[in-house]
């Protein structure tokens, strides 16, 4: 297995690796699993060279926004997968989640005062970066970023794309050859490396390990947390396990109906990973690595037409193109974007044709107007598009094809296009559990004409931004088994861990 691309990891500090140093460690904040993981691999490699332990510090905090029982418990539900996947091996595995905000505060700053060199996870977007950054100024040894978001490094490219047609293109003239290059699917299997015993006392007094019981998702553990409680957990299990279960389900079911039904909510055919992905609990390269397995699928195969299409380049099904389409192109120009532009959640980022024909008509009239209350309590004439809201607040996702609507929805409700972002991106962020990812900004700036183009005729409210209306979108998809379980202002969560 060769070692981790140059390409995927960056200095964040001008300091050195001091070998006096105890172990090395990992400081785990993105990409939270044990298996197919470049930031593990490249600690590992540090650990061999050095001869040292390797330490997996992650922590979990209270004080990021729309802190609640669902991201935690999800979090909560990985951690539980890693203590399992590490336990019996030569690592040492500290998850750690803060009792209150701020009690984190110093435990990475004195694990890196005794280690020789410290990694973490390379994440574009939320507050990570600026937590790395002020991090990297702290740390007395040198911090490492790795990149294990998608299959092509982020700093291959050194631009951002407008739409998806250019920037398949730019996929197929530069993608090939990052494809060998996936991180190690069972990194800790076999592994030999000198083991420390436990932290040093001091550290683990003051910032114990998570109790099995939070690590369990207990409620009455939940509930001494300084997070919000009135957005309870999701039926939907979070951690790699559980993604690990979804994947192969998706595969065997979801899969061969994916190129001619995934649009339509009464057949589950999407692939349901976009919450995993997010929290890390699955790696792209393991998604990818199983699909082209099920494809019986090799490099050779690729075209090498060089045409920015969406089908033909891979050498694979309809249903496997569809997908890696999705997979690939749809969200890692999000990523992209999130990498190279820090305005990427700003209504200002978006295109200039977008901002201007949006601005023409952002003073015209809108037929209804609903405040951010109503939308969130799902309280407007639209049937289908309050179902689509009370499937977000109780399950934490919604169906793919009808998350679009339900943004042009807001745009057409909102006084103006700015509020109508600020609005989605607040019930995004609060409720889903890929919210706060570059995926989920790259779908609701897409409302607005972000990775699209201009659309005719000139409407009303969207100017030439591509237009959607509930009554089309009831004609053409199969939704009389979503409006059954959605459709009434009744309706039920799933219990939690139903999908365990």
């Amino acid at each position: 297995m060769s070692p981790v691309p140059a390409l995927r990891v960056r200095t964040a500090n001008a300091r050195s690796i001091d070998p006096r140093g105890d172990f090395v460690l990992y400081w785990m904040i993105a990409a939270r699993r044990a298996r197919h993981n470049f930031a593990l691999d490249r600690a590992i490699e540090h650990a061999r060279a050095l001869d040292k332990p390797l330490v997996v510090l992650e922590p979990l905090r209270v004080g990021y926004r729309f802190a609640c029982d669902r991201f935690h418990r999800f979090v909560l539900q990985g951690m539980a997968d890693n203590v399992a996947r590490f336990e019996g091996t030569s690592v040492l595995y500290h998850p750690y989640v803060e009792p209150k905000e701020g009690a984190g505060k110093g435990l990475l700053a004195a694990l890196a005062a005794r280690a020789a060199v410290v990694v973490t996870d390379d994440y574009p977007a939320f507050f990570l970066p600026r937590m790395v950054k002020a991090a990297a100024a702290q740390i007395p040894v040198l911090l490492e970023q790795v990149d294990s978001n998608g299959l092509l490094p982020l700093r291959a490219a050194d631009r951002t794309y407008t739409t998806a047609y250019s920037f398949r293109y730019f996929l197929q003239k530069n993608l090939a050859e990052h494809l060998a290059h996936r991180p190690k699917p069972h990194p800790l299997k076999g592994l030999a490396l000198p083991r420390l015993a436990a932290l040093p006392p001091g550290i683990a007094a003051r910032w114990p390990r998570a109790t099995k019981e939070l690590l369990a998702g207990d409620t009455a553990a939940l509930a001494a947390l300084p997070i919000d409680h009135a957005v309870p957990g999701s039926h939907i299990h979070g951690g790699a396990a559980a993604a690990e279960v979804r994947l192969r389900k998706f595969l065997k079911s979801g899969l061969p109906l994916y190129a001619t039904d995934r649009n339509d909510p009464d057949v589950d055919a999407a692939s349901g990973l976009s919450p995993y992905l997010h929290f890390g609990h699955i790696s792209v390269h393991e998604v990818f690595t199983a699909l082209i397995k099920r494809e019986r699928w090799r490099p050779e195969k690729i075209s090498g037409v060089v045409n920015g299409q969406r089908e033909g380049w891979w050498g694979a099904s309809a249903e496997a193109e569809s997908f890696l389409d999705e997979l690939v192109t749809w969200r890692e120009i999000g990523y992209l974007m999130c990498a190279l532009r820090e305005d990427y959640q700003r209504y200002d980022s978006l295109p200039d044709w977008a901002l201007k024909t949006l601005e023409k008509h952002a003073s015209d009239p809108r037929p209804t107007l609903y405040t951010l209350a109503e939308l969130e309590a799902a309280k407007t004439h639209d049937p289908l598009w309050n179902a689509a809201q009370r499937q977000l607040v109780s399950e934490g996702r919604m169906h793919n094809y009808l998350r679009m609507l339900w943004g042009k929805k807001v745009l057409e409700w909102t006084k103006t296009p700015r509020e109508a972002a600020e609005r989605l991106i607040v019930l995004n962020d609060k409720y889903a559990l890929d919210g706060h990812d570059p995926n989920s900004y790259s779908g609701i700036f897409w409302v607005f004409g972000r990775f699209d183009r201009a659309w005719g005729p000139e409407r009303s409210i969207y100017g030439t931004v591509r237009y959607m209306s509930s009554d089309n979108t009831a004609r053409k998809l199969k939704l009389k088994g979503y409006l059954a379980r959605w459709g009434s202002p009744t309706s039920q969560r799933a219990p939690l861990n139903a999908g365990k």
